[in-house]
């Protein structure tokens, strides 16, 4: 058993306040605690980089993990394992001693282990009559216990931010791609301006950017990007009611092909299909600014964003599914609120951390819920696992569950709304509020 008092390190080495903030922390343990060592060890892995911890120091931290008896960690069980430095160095496929005990010496630091020193510093374990451990003297794992809450949630971080710069790379990229054709499509009809200075604006943003960039300064490309495709649009749109207007019948022939040059609701789609037509025989003869990407068609005057502005309730994400408003989410499936920062979720960014918490308690594996993010889109995988988590009585197996939806969901056959409209009509005679 452990005596649960304050140890110093034996030798050299000293005692830190980090080290005994981390023996009281594991002091304030609740006797009922506990946690699945290996499902928290891909949470550590996670949230390594806002640990500061290395790969090297995970892989003795799971070698120290594979001497636990257990595989939940819990007060009752014990919490110190006391291998020696020669095993730690065979499960962990040959590390060099000396690295052995400076990775040690850092998840110490990271305060993520204890040491509990014996009198001449070696690890053993004292039994009594009875064969049962009576005190044990090497590396306290109450730690991992006690900030097993805090690694989960900063796992559910990094792993939001992750997927919040790869829908901000997709979005640069469609950016980029509308830019570079847009202009083309300028210069081919001989529309006035300087549309080469464009070009050259939108190629020094394009190689400013780091190799390794932030999100800071993705989110400042982005921002760039679209004012210049917003100029871009306002030009050709502005060349576009100009030539209406004058009444030429020439261009209007040649461009939306209809007989009534009044007709405002045929000359949007008549233009699409224009541009439409010109990127093809882009990629068949080379574009002159060749840019590639994926995602939908670019829309040269500013029709995708009228048409947002005018349905603002449900847009397009991943996979062809519709994605609702974060207000709607939240009123059908207000049990994920409790797993929001500080217990509230103010954006879709908050949701999308919650549900990787979710999806850990849910026992839902990382592959899963990453594939249906990539079929879904990132909001809808969160929006589906606020739904799951508001079914839970109702589901067996909740991975297992997600994926049959991700499945449909590539088939074309899942739609989120009749869910969230259950779910809405479910919890409305409850009452119950958003906040």
């Amino acid at each position: 058993m452990e005596t649960g008092s304050v140890t110093t390190p034996f030798g050299r080495r000293s005692m830190t306040l980090g080290m005994l903030a981390s023996q009281v922390m594991a002091g304030e343990i609740k006797p009922d605690q506990s946690v699945d060592k290996w499902k928290l060890f891909r949470a550590l892995c996670e949230a390594k980089p806002l640990l500061g911890i290395g790969d090297r120091a995970l892989a003795v931290l799971n070698a120290l993990l594979s001497f636990y008896p257990k595989n939940e960690l819990a007060q009752g069980n014990g919490l110190i394992v006391f291998p020696s430095n020669i095993q730690l160095s065979l499960r962990t496929h040959g590390m060099a001693e000396q690295t052995v005990r400076r990775h040690l010496a850092a998840l110490v630091e990271a305060g993520l282990l204890v040491r509990k020193d014996s009198p001449n510093g070696k690890r053993y374990v004292r039994r009594d009559r009875a064969g049962e451990v009576d005190e044990a003297f090497g590396f306290s794992l109450a730690p991992l216990l006690a900030r097993a809450e805090e690694i989960e949630q900063l796992a559910a971080a990094v792993m939001a931010e992750r997927l919040h710069v790869q829908r901000l790379r997709e979005r640069i990229t469609l950016c980029r791609r509308d830019i570079a054709k847009l202009i083309e499509a300028a210069v081919e009809e001989e529309i006035p301006g300087d549309w080469q200075g464009l070009y050259r604006e939108f190629r020094d943003l394009i190689e400013g950017l780091p190799r390794s960039p932030t999100t800071a300064q993705l989110e400042l490309l982005l921002d760039e990007l679209t004012a210049v495709r917003t100029d871009i649009l306002n030009r050709l749109e502005i060349r576009i009611k100009s030539t209406k207007q004058r009444g030429n019948a020439d261009y209007i022939e040649r461009h939306i092909q209809n007989s009534n040059p009044e007709s405002t609701s045929e000359l949007e789609p008549r233009f699409e299909t224009k541009q439409g037509a010109m990127a093809e025989q882009d990629n068949d003869r080379g574009a002159v600014v060749p840019e590639k990407g994926r995602g939908e068609t670019a829309y040269p005057h500013g029709q995708k964003k009228e048409e947002q502005s005018r349905r603002p309730d449900v847009r397009n994400d991943g996979g062809g599914l519709k994605s609702f408003p974060l207000g709607l989410v939240l009123q059908a499936c207000p049990e994920i609120l409790a797993y929001g920062p500080d217990g509230v979720i103010r954006n879709w960014r908050d949701l999308m951390a919650a549900a990787v918490i979710v999806r850990s308690m849910l026992g839902v594996s990382p592959s899963a819920y990453e594939e249906a993010a990539n079929v879904m889109g990132p909001e809808n995988a969160a929006t589906v696992m606020a739904c799951i988590l508001e079914r839970g009585g109702h589901i067996n197996s909740a991975g297992g569950y997600l994926r049959g939806l991700t499945r449909r969901s590539e088939k074309g056959e899942f739609a989120i709304g009749p869910m969230l409209m259950a779910l809405l009509r479910a919890n409305a005679p409850a009452g119950r509020k958003v906040g």
